[in-house]
Formats: structure tokens, C-alpha cells, sequence
């Protein structure tokens, strides 16, 4: 008896729980789709536009009017130009004649080639053996001391060029350089007279020829 007692008792429970869940649900929907019904709906404005004003058109600016132009009427005639081609009747004749070209000429056969020709040796030039002083005069080749320069206890120093001819003579002097004139004047003096030389030779043919020249004066050779 106590067995079916507690097992009649739990059927109760369970219908009520089930029916309150019923009811909460439907208590939940109600309030889902009740509530966009509380809140204010949005209110929609009207579009306002503004007129925006647009740009005048361009205005076209006058073009500008060709001038006219005056015709000019000249007031005298234009001069002519003669034709400045003159004809003339022709009386040249030209008569064509037909060239013949020479014919060929006969074949020659070249000689037969000889011994070779030896060209002889160009000749050696001969060398020019310049002209030397000639010691049997060697006495006489120091000038006389000038007198000034004596009087001035001055040393002098004369060069100079001579010419020697074939018979070994000088024949012409020219100064480089020289101490003072009266050294150059009793040395020029001394070679045209009483120089000697040996000409030159070239091939044993004697030549003229030009020869440098140095004279020394020392004041204590002079005393």
C-alpha cells in the first residue's frame, strides 16, 4: 500500500512543471514581439535640395575684319624684257663617220733575259782634312802686345775667324769676340799678314776653308 501511494504522487508534479514552462514561454513570445510596439518609430525628413547656379556661356569675341586692299593702277607701263634668246640659223654640219678601232698587234716574244746587270758602287765622297798651322811660321803668330793695354795692365782675349785660301794665306777675317777693339785690331793685322797655314785637303786637292782662331794676351809676357 505504501509502494502505491508514492507512485501516484509523482505524476502531479511533473504535469505541473511542464504547464508552468508553457507558461513562461508564452509569456516570453508575448514580450518578443510586443516589444518593437514600445519603442518610438523613427521619423523620416523630407529631402530639402539646393539650386546651385551654374556658369554664364562664353562670350564670342569679334573676329577681326580682313582690310581690304586698294588695287594699285600704275601710271606708266611696265618696261618688257627682250627674249634674250637669240636664234640663229645654223650652216655647221656635222657628218658622222664610223671609227674602227686599230687592230691587234701580233704577238712578240720577249728576249730571252740576258745576265744580270751589277750596278756599279756609289763613290765614296771624299773627306776634307781641314787646315792646320804651318810651324815653320809659328814665330809669327802672336800679334804685338797693343800699347794701351799695356799702359791699362790689361789682359786681353781675341777669337775669331779666318779664311785660308789654297796657298794657305789668309784671305779674310771675321770676329766672334775679343777683349777690347785695340786686342781685335793688332790680331787682325798680325793674320793678314803673316799667318801661315797648311790648306785644307780634300781628296789631295787643296781648298779653302774656314778656321776658328784664339789669341791670348797676358801683360806679364809683354814686360
Amino acid at each position: 500500500m505504501h509502494a502505491d501511494t508514492r507512485y501516484h504522487a509523482s505524476a502531479p508534479r511533473s504535469v505541473s512543471f511542464g504547464a508552468a514552462l508553457a507558461i513562461n514561454g508564452a509569456i516570453i513570445a508575448g514580450l518578443i514581439f510586443s516589444a518593437p510596439q514600445f519603442l518610438p518609430k523613427p521619423q523620416v525628413k523630407p529631402f530639402e535640395g539646393t539650386n546651385i547656379p551654374l556658369p554664364p556661356p562664353p562670350i564670342d569675341e569679334p573676329k577681326p575684319q580682313p582690310k581690304p586692299v586698294k588695287a594699285v593702277t600704275p601710271t606708266q607701263p611696265l618696261p618688257t624684257i627682250p627674249d634674250p634668246i637669240v636664234s640663229h640659223p645654223s650652216e655647221v654640219r656635222i657628218d658622222a663617220t664610223n671609227v674602227v678601232a686599230d687592230p691587234q698587234p701580233p704577238f712578240v716574244k720577249p728576249a730571252e733575259a740576258g745576265p744580270p746587270v751589277v750596278a756599279d758602287p756609289p763613290k765614296a765622297v771624299p773627306v776634307l782634312i781641314g787646315a792646320t798651322t804651318d810651324p815653320r811660321y809659328a814665330q809669327d803668330f802672336q800679334p804685338e802686345y797693343p800699347s794701351q793695354e799695356i799702359r791699362a795692365q790689361r789682359d786681353g782675349l781675341v777669337t775669331l775667324r779666318v779664311l785660308i785660301g789654297t796657298d794657305g794665306r789668309v784671305k779674310a777675317v771675321e770676329p766672334v769676340s775679343a777683349t777690347s777693339d785695340a786686342f781685335f785690331a793688332v790680331t787682325k793685322r798680325q793674320a793678314l799678314g803673316k799667318w801661315r797655314f797648311r790648306a785644307a785637303m780634300r781628296g789631295g786637292v787643296p781648298e779653302e776653308s774656314w778656321k776658328t782662331m784664339t789669341v791670348r794676351f797676358r801683360i806679364e809676357d809683354a814686360r
